[in-house]
């Protein structure tokens, strides 16, 4: 007697994962430098667009349109610089962390390229924070800097991004490079809660946030909005001009074997 078989079940994979498939591989099929330079062709027009649309409307808005703070008056309105600056600051460095991770656990094929290439353009945001910060507290603080928890905490960030640059350009061996800035990069995450929480752990000149996510915004509306336009605007600006510099390390790399194999070819004739 023969037993009837579902025909679903014929040559069906075994449960559980496939052998020999190494875990985080299916991420490599987004980090093919082919591919990403297809996707992020298209994406970039749209990204830059975006970017300068957005920034010059937050920008205009905020400076020129929304009301000045009872306290602060006009002062206040450096925040559009500032804030969106700080954000990306802390969200660049996290990017560089993600990035360190993937090179270090699974070695993914753009990870290092894209650490590198986010280091340098944190560093900047993370500068301009600093320097509008100093701007904004001349008036309100009646100094340019005090070793205020937020303040020194950020400063470590932007030595951070700096330690992270020198690290990947100290070595002959960029490899090696690349494996000691992402340690240091995932070291450095343990300062990004302390940026956060310092206003919350120690007294401190800085403000406390006006936008969380666990409560309403303290902060007027008609400010507000400007605000989130023009952070908006800043993040596409971040994402715009890193993917720039990610797309440019991959070609150049591209260049460098192409004629580095026909340097070999000659050198064998």
């Amino acid at each position: 007697m023969v037993s009837s078989v579902d025909a679903s079940t014929i040559n069906a994979p075994p449960p559980g994962p496939v052998p020999g498939r190494r875990p985080g591989r299916s991420l490599h099929r987004f980090a093919n430098p082919g591919r990403f330079l297809r996707v992020s062709g298209a994406m970039l027009p749209w990204l830059t667009v975006g970017a300068v649309v957005l920034l010059a409307t937050g920008l205009v808005w905020g400076l020129f349109f929304s009301p000045a703070d009872w306290q602060q008056g006009d002062a206040v309105r450096i925040m559009y610089v500032h804030v969106p600056a700080a954000w990306l600051a802390s969200a660049g460095y996290m990017a560089l962390a993600a990035c360190s991770f993937a090179s270090i656990v699974w070695r993914h094929p753009l990870a290092d390229i894209a650490a590198a290439e986010i280091g340098p353009v944190g560093a900047s945001f993370t500068a301009l924070c600093l320097a509008s910060g100093s701007i904004w507290g001349k008036p309100m603080w009646g100094a340019w800097w005090v070793w205020d928890a937020r303040l020194t905490s950020v400063l470590v960030l932007f030595f951070l991004y700096v330690g992270h640059i020198a690290l990947i350009r100290a070595f002959d061996d960029r490899e090696r490079g690349y494996r000691s800035a992402a340690i240091l990069a995932l070291a450095g995450v343990i300062n990004l809660p302390i940026i956060k929480f310092s206003v919350d752990w120690w007294n401190t000149l800085h403000q406390p946030a006006s936008i969380t996510l666990t409560g309403a915004p303290t902060m007027y509306v008609g400010m507000l909005w400007p605000l989130l336009v023009a952070a908006l605007g800043y993040t596409l600006a971040f994402a715009a001009i890193t993917v720039t510099r990610i797309r440019a390390a991959v070609m150049e790399r591209r260049i460098r074997a192409l004629l580095m194999a026909r340097a070999q070819e000659e050198a064998v004739r």
